[in-house]
């Protein structure tokens, strides 16, 4: 039960304390619904006008009961002051209102029940000024009427509810345009204001902190359920049901929750489900409410996966899922510049520690960090698929140890170059394709996050497979392929810390894997030199056999490098100078080859990516190899 304590302490630091700009935490026994209808009151109680919500304006939050706040079946519970027309309407069935199938036997029942929890409150010493209004209006039955005198809703010549709009959509009533698809209008969902003639400015109930807490009030006092809460270890009052509409407003999937006596199949050792878990009815609610708030705030989101990671005190966290370029983005006044005189690898190192710098200024070492990830294999029934619980210094370690580790120059596009990590997410993208399906990118954000969250090694097929996909370079447009290449160094470098990769050229590796790698950049340099020369436009023999020189490097070379004498004849006669510095890189790493590794045609490994990245790039930034080979960025 550690999470469910550490999202209650959660709320109970930072209820009151929420961060500039962030939504509010909200009040337990309170859920967020999407109201499509506004019916306004006098404070008399009297009808005084009713609107349309706008989608952007129907985020509601209303009082709700345990059951109603998960409600869900054929007998949905009403909710105590808002609900649907055929709860709040008693004419609901004058016009020919549909209840919910359950409802049929009794269609009366769902008005009957909200009318009968209504007055219990209003009559309770809980009341409230607002409370009075709405349940005087109510118990007169009239909503449905007002609301077509109103022009809310529409009849047919039948003078019944108009359920559906077959004519242009430009011209239709507002209430279809507010409505879900599938829905009629009979399911619109009511919410109150009252305006008093005191002239109160508050005058949505949910709005009024005194309705909040009466309503809060009233609540606990028809609970009567006690026992030992085992998440608080003291008696108090007990859950019956846990909170739902965790990660949206229609989430149903619950973190805990068992059957009732008639559809419990397996009990095990237990005669009732108090016997598994007894959780506090105030430290639940508090508890989901934070986990909702937070998934809200700061979640990674992928269907119905939800991974969030906080701090207990509120303060901010870095995002374990972002790359290192949104990483950076979080914290951007904690940049340093970067200086002329460092070299890429040093600027990133920099502008990584400052930015770890500025979290760690404001998050103490011994403050307690979650990591908790979400997701559900039933509409009902939710799990949690991670959880680490970390202390501050620990947490910054680790997220700055991923972001070094996998560091590589990253290429998404011509307004995304940056030095980095990627994201779990480009991950699974390089390894699978930009296609992969939700079942597969989740599966492969799970498997991502020990690596980054713990320190263990990527998976090493997700290590080949990205190896595979960039080799196989005619099968991706160029922008694919050159983000997928980027990847593919990042996880193989972070693979292999043990041989220090750098992210500039190293002149002096000499494995046969980086070597051929290094001729292959050479090669297509030189081929796409030629090209730019002759104004041609297409790809390079070198690209075109990437995959085949992957598998079989020797045999492939012979045919590359015969494939590059017509072009090295026509930069003899016009680029002499690059050609004499390209053949001297040439032989130099020719002869860095040792033995006979050169003339061995095994398979590659992710390193020869490595290789000719690096070389790419310095042939591509203007590094010298010798005087004559300044011309380097002609067909840049």
């Amino acid at each position: 039960m550690s999470w469910i304590q550490k999202l209650y302490e959660t709320y109970e630091q930072c209820a009151g304390h929420e961060p500039q700009g962030a939504e509010v935490l909200m009040p337990i026994c309170h859920t967020m619904q999407q109201a499509q209808i506004e019916i306004v009151l006098d404070g008399g109680g009297l009808f005084k006008r009713a609107a349309v919500l706008d989608k952007t304006n129907s985020n509601t939050m209303i009082p709700c009961t345990e059951s109603s706040g998960g409600r869900a079946g054929s007998k949905p519970v009403n909710h105590p002051l808002c609900d649907k027309l055929q709860y709040v309407a008693g004419d609901f069935l004058n016009y020919g209102g549909q209840v919910t199938s359950g409802f049929i036997a009794k269609p009366e029942e769902p008005h009957l029940a909200f009318l009968s929890s209504l007055n219990s409150w209003a009559v309770s010493e809980w009341s409230h000024s607002k409370l009075d209004a709405i349940h005087h209006y109510v118990v007169q039955g009239n909503v449905i009427k007002d609301l077509i005198g109103a022009g809310i809703l529409q009849v047919n010549e039948d003078g019944k509810l108009l359920k559906s709009w077959t004519g242009d959509k430009a011209s239709a009533p507002t209430i279809f345009k507010s409505i879900q698809a599938t829905q009629t209008p009979e399911a619109a969902f009511i919410r109150w204001k009252v305006e008093s003639e005191a002239g109160n400015p508050i005058a949505g109930t949910w709005q009024d902190p005194d309705l909040v807490a009466a309503w809060i009030a009233y609540y606990r006092y028809t609970q009567d359920k006690r026992g030992i809460c085992m998440v608080a270890g003291r008696e108090a009052v007990l859950a019956i049901q846990h909170p739902a509409k965790l990660r949206h407003g229609g989430d149903k999937a619950k973190l805990i929750s068992a059957n009732d006596n008639s559809g419990y199949t397996f009990r095990g050792r237990f005669s009732d489900s108090e016997q598994a878990a007894s959780v506090g009815f105030e430290v639940t609610q508090k508890a989901h409410n934070a986990l909702r708030w937070l998934i809200a705030r700061q979640a990674y989101r992928k269907g119905d996966q939800a991974v969030v990671s906080w701090a207990i005190s509120g303060k901010p966290l870095p995002d374990p899922l972002a790359n290192t370029l949104d990483f950076f983005g979080i914290d951007a006044s904690s940049l340093a510049p970067e200086s002329p005189g460092l070299n890429a690898a040093q600027a990133f190192a920099l502008r990584l520690k400052n930015t770890i710098a500025g979290y760690r200024s404001r998050l103490e070492p011994t403050d307690d960090i979650v990591v908790m990830g979400l997701d559900s294999a039933t509409p009902g029934r939710m799990g949690i698929t991670f959880y680490r619980e970390l202390k501050g210094s620990e947490f910054l370690e680790r997220i700055e140890a991923w972001h070094s580790k996998c560091a590589w120059a990253q290429n998404f596009g011509k307004e995304a170059r940056f030095t980095g990590a990627p994201a779990p997410s480009d991950i699974a993208e390089a390894a699978y394709g930009r296609r992969v399906d939700d079942k597969l990118m989740k599966v492969t954000v799970e498997r991502l996050l020990p690596c980054i969250v713990d320190g263990v090694p990527v998976p090493i097929d997700l290590v080949n497979s990205t190896t595979r996909r960039t080799s196989n370079r005619v099968g991706l447009d160029h922008w694919e392929w050159e983000k997928c290449l980027g990847i593919a160094c990042a996880l193989f470098k972070g693979y292999h810390t043990e041989r220090s990769y750098q992210m500039a050229l190293e002149q002096d590796r000499t494995s046969r894997d980086y070597l051929y790698g290094r001729l292959l950049a050479i090669a297509e340099n030189i081929e796409g030199r030629a090209l730019f020369v002759a104004g041609e436009k297409r790809d390079t023999t070198a690209a075109r056999l990437m995959q085949r020189f992957a598998d079989r490097p020797f045999s492939t070379w012979k045919t590359i490098e015969l494939a590059l004498s017509p072009y090295k004849t026509r930069l003899r006669t016009q680029r002499a100078g690059f050609l004499h510095g390209m053949e001297k890189l040439l032989d130099e790493v020719m002869a860095s080859f040792k033995g006979d590794d050169f003339s061995k045609d095994g398979q590659l490994s992710g390193e020869f990516l490595l290789g000719y990245h690096c070389q790419r790039q310095a042939l591509r930034s203007g590094e010298p190899t010798d005087n004559e080979s300044a011309n380097t960025n002609d067909s840049e």
